[in-house]
Parts: C-alpha cells; sequence; structure tokens
C-alpha cells in the first residue's frame, strides 16, 4: 500500500473508504466531511481508494472503463485538502477478507483510523455486511463509524451518470457532475497525418486503455498548449480502418509533440462523427468547426486556464 500525504500513523485519522472513480461533486462533498470531522477532532484526515477496480480482479474477463487513471485519481483527491490518500491495490487476497478483518487489519492496525465516515450504501468484506454491522465492529475496534452527509443536488451524481453522459457526448452533465472539465492525458503518438494534409494539423493522443472515451465525434478543448478542436473516431471519410483515433488540432500552435505528454479538458460536442462524399467537403466542414470553436471561446469569454492536474 501507498500512501501520499502527511503523516497519518502516529497521529490517528478521520477516514473515508471508496473508489472515488472521477473524483466528481459527491466523492468531494465526502472528502470535505472527512477534513471537517478531522479537524474537530484534531486527527489527520485520510482517503482509502482503490488504484485499480475491484472487477480488474474478480471479473478479469469484463472491460472496465474507468473516469481517472490511477495517477488522476491520486491528484485529484489530493487536490480535495485531504493530509492523505491510501492507495490499497485491490487483489484477491483482500477479496477474501471479512468486514470485520478489514476494519480491524487494514483500517485500525495498517491506517490508525479512529473515526470513519461512509455512505449507507458503501460495503466493503466478502461477507456481505452492512453499515450497522460496521459500527458494531467499530465499537469493537475502537473505530466510530458514522454516516456521511449526501450532497444535494438537482442532478443525480454518480461515476455511472458520468460515463453514460461521456459516451452520449453529453458533455454539460458529465462535466457539471464532475465540477471541473473532463479531462483525458496520455503520450502524443504518429498518426496517419491525414490532417496535415487538409491544413489541420493533429496531435494523436494514446491514453490508458481503461480510460473512458467520449462519444465519437468533434469536440471544444482545452490543451497544455492552448486551445483547440478534438476529433474522436474512426476518420470514415478518410477510410483509415476501424481503430478509433483522439485527434487534436491546436490553434496557433506550431511544434513537434511526438512522444511528449499532452492534457486535454474536453469543454463542448460540437457535432456527431460522419463521412463527407469529398476531402473537399471535409475540409470545409472542418474549417465551420473552427470557425465555431473560436466564437464559442470569444463568444462565453472563456479565459485560459493553465491546466495543473
Amino acid at each position: 500500500m501507498e500512501i501520499i500525504g502527511k503523516d497519518i500513523k502516529n497521529k490517528g485519522c478521520v477516514a473515508t473508504i471508496g473508489s472515488f472513480d472521477g473524483v466528481h461533486r459527491g466523492h468531494q462533498f465526502v472528502v470535505s466531511q472527512v477534513i471537517s470531522k478531522a479537524k474537530q477532532q484534531r486527527l489527520a484526515s485520510l482517503v482509502v481508494t482503490f488504484p485499480n477496480h475491484p472487477l480488474q480482479v474478480l471479473r478479469p474477463e469484463l472491460s472496465v472503463q474507468m473516469l481517472t487513471t490511477a495517477d488522476e485519481k491520486r491528484n485529484l483527491l489530493i487536490h480535495t485538502g485531504v493530509d492523505a490518500v491510501a492507495l490499497l491495490p485491490f487483489t484477491m487476497e483482500l477479496s477474501q477478507l471479512t468486514a470485520f478483518e478489514f476494519m480491524k487489519e487494514i483500517l485500525s492496525k495498517l491506517l490508525n483510523v479512529k473515526v470513519l465516515i461512509i455512505g449507507y450504501d458503501n460495503h466493503f468484506g466478502h461477507d456481505g455486511k452492512t453499515f450497522d454491522d460496521y459500527v458494531e465492529y467499530g465499537k469493537t475496534l475502537g473505530i466510530e463509524v458514522l454516516l456521511n452527509k449526501e450532497l444535494q443536488s438537482k442532478q443525480k451524481i454518480s461515476s455511472t451518470v458520468i460515463r453514460k453522459a461521456l459516451l452520449a457526448g453529453d458533455m454539460e452533465t458529465a462535466n457539471t457532475c464532475l465540477g471541473r472539465n473532463y479531462t483525458m492525458q496520455g503520450t502524443v503518438v504518429p498518426g496517419f497525418q491525414n490532417g496535415r494534409k487538409l491544413g489541420y494539423p493533429t496531435a494523436n493522443l494514446q491514453v490508458d486503455e481503461h480510460k473512458v472515451i467520449p462519444e465519437n465525434g468533434v469536440y471544444l478543448v482545452n490543451t497544455d498548449y492552448g486551445y483547440g478542436m478534438l476529433n474522436i473516431g474512426t476518420r470514415p471519410t478518410l477510410a483509415n480502418g476501424t481503430q478509433k483515433s483522439i485527434e487534436t488540432n491546436i490553434f496557433d500552435f506550431e511544434g513537434d509533440l511526438y512522444n511528449k505528454p499532452l492534457t486535454i479538458q474536453v469543454l463542448h460536442h460540437l457535432r456527431s462523427e460522419r463521412t463527407f462524399s469529398s476531402l473537399k467537403a471535409l475540409q470545409g466542414q472542418l474549417a465551420e468547426d473552427e470557425r465555431l470553436c473560436r466564437e464559442m471561446i470569444h463568444s462565453l469569454g472563456i479565459q485560459r486556464e493553465k491546466i495543473t492536474f
């Protein structure tokens, strides 16, 4: 297990535990409760999470798609202001622990948890225990188990809601639930270089294989190097096969980004991917996409933000 942040072992801590995929507004609200309680009790604040998804171990045949990679999740959690984040790899051995064993060996002995704040539907341990069971176990182990408050929001907020919104190209819902713009990070790799031939050179981003990719189409994005337009899809007009690509034309940028890291914030969905009758028609649409993107940046008064994530 890796612990990032301040020393929590000697001081004792208030903790919460969960997958925290996306570190969305609901997650942030829970963490804020942990931080507040820790200050009241003069303890450290801690988030316990898993760098890998449990289903990747329990059901390896499934293709689990995540909103955040392990590194992204760690960085986002640290930026909430919590004292420490414990990254606990989910293994078959861990999955065999009962709820009591998990609370005793991991939370009490290893992490010195004094207060545990979780949701009523949070579950850990293979024996299917409930929140009320955790409360009773906590009394034996010296851990006060509390129910977290739920964020009151008109929009239901969950990792599942965000994932479905992204797959539908609904960036407004996804970004509202996240409390920030959806981000993809990766390395720029060589592509088919068709964009350069069309007058729109692109950076072809290779991301983690488990990362959720929004619906195929064209998007307004912000990058490390400025705003641009992103195309996600298989380039049907160019007949380049069925492999999906993530290609960004960065406005007013000249330079070589091959093999360099790139971060993209997805701001707005312009249109779905479609096939054009000719390359000339495609070029015309790309020009219109660029015009709309630049107009949107200007009309909405979008300010250039440095990407620190």
